[in-house]
């Protein structure tokens, strides 16, 4: 299947109204670059709605967002969602039903709904089970960036720049709403490529939800032998590379791994085999064995790092 890219004029965007459920890492970084990067046009008014009235306050005062709506509040939800260009939910994936029937019945028909989830499936689902006839106002999507930090004070007007973000387009989708949300994204910087709902969960479940469980995996077996301490007292670079990770949010990846988990199973059940083949050479003594994986190992992840250095030269080029 293939993957395909949307090309929109980032010049051409423009909003008056973004409303964002979610004002941490994501959702405020999103915010500060539609505002301070000088690729968006318009009124630019950023609400933000959380379910921690700190971290909305927070937002409030760091200038992430203009305004604060309580979740809980009808008559400033209403407020805050009317005459919305856009609405991003960017809170964990299992909150994305209760969210959207939170928010339907105070939904402007020509407003844009999209999400930053990292499972598509679930999400799509949740949004038809939530809206309905009205699906076609969500558009899903995923921007493949971020950092181990969270919160408002997370948020970096560059995050997006030479990212990837992932729109997975459902039939109901008007192709205008689609180039709308493509180029909100395009506005920060980010490489907008299109998958379908499976192909996202598949290709995440391998590259990102996988070697979050790895690295959550490796602190816990450290944590579980007798001489933790005197372990994490040696940890080093090749630790703190490994598990960075780690340091990521426990709830969002809880979902993450509850949502995607028949891909991820897969993923780990191959990995497993792989570990076994692994382990097998060093028992053996098999030095040739593991030379191989690690040289394979060694040229791929060489050529990725290039690829991914040359993608980002070229951004910084065509500026």
């Amino acid at each position: 299947m293939k993957v395909r890219f949307l090309v929109t004029d980032v010049a051409a965007f423009s909003f008056n109204k973004l409303v964002i459920f979610g004002v941490g890492l994501i959702g405020g970084s999103l915010a500060r670059a539609l505002r301070e990067r000088g690729e968006a046009a318009g009124a630019r008014t950023v609400v933000g709605v959380g379910r921690s009235s700190a971290s909305t306050a927070r937002a409030l005062e760091l200038g992430v967002v203009d305004e604060t709506a309580a979740l809980g509040d009808d008559a400033a939800l209403r407020a805050a969602l009317s005459g919305a260009d856009f609405v991003l939910l960017a809170a964990p994936v299992a909150q994305t039903q209760p969210l959207l029937e939170r928010i339907a019945p105070f939904l402007d028909a020509g407003t844009i709904v999209t999400d930053a989830g990292s499972t598509k499936s679930d999400v799509v689902a949740s949004a038809r089970a939530a809206l309905g006839v009205r699906i076609g106002q969500f558009v899903p999507g995923h921007p493949i960036a971020g950092r181990e930090a969270s919160g408002p004070d997370a948020a970096l007007p560059d995050l997006y720049v030479n990212r990837n973000v992932v729109l997975c387009p459902l039939p109901e989708n008007a192709p205008e709403a689609v180039e709308r949300v493509a180029a909100m994204w395009r506005a920060t910087g980010a490489c907008v490529r299109e998958m379908t709902p499976e192909q996202h969960d598949r290709v995440l479940a391998s590259v990102s939800h996988l070697p979050h469980v790895l690295s959550f995996a490796l602190v816990e077996q450290i944590l579980n032998s007798p001489d933790a301490a005197l372990k994490f007292s040696f940890a080093a670079g090749g630790f703190r590379d490994f598990t960075r990770i780690a340091a990521s949010s426990p709830e969002m990846w809880r979902d993450v791994c509850v949502a995607n988990r028949t891909a991820l199973l897969d993923e780990l059940d191959a990995y497993t085999a792989v570990l076994a083949r692994l382990r097998a050479a060093i028992e053996a003594g098999d030095g040739a064995a593991l030379e191989a994986v690690f040289a394979r190992s060694r040229v791929a992840r060489s050529e990725w790092q290039e690829q991914r250095s040359a993608g980002a030269a070229l951004g910084d080029a065509s500026k």
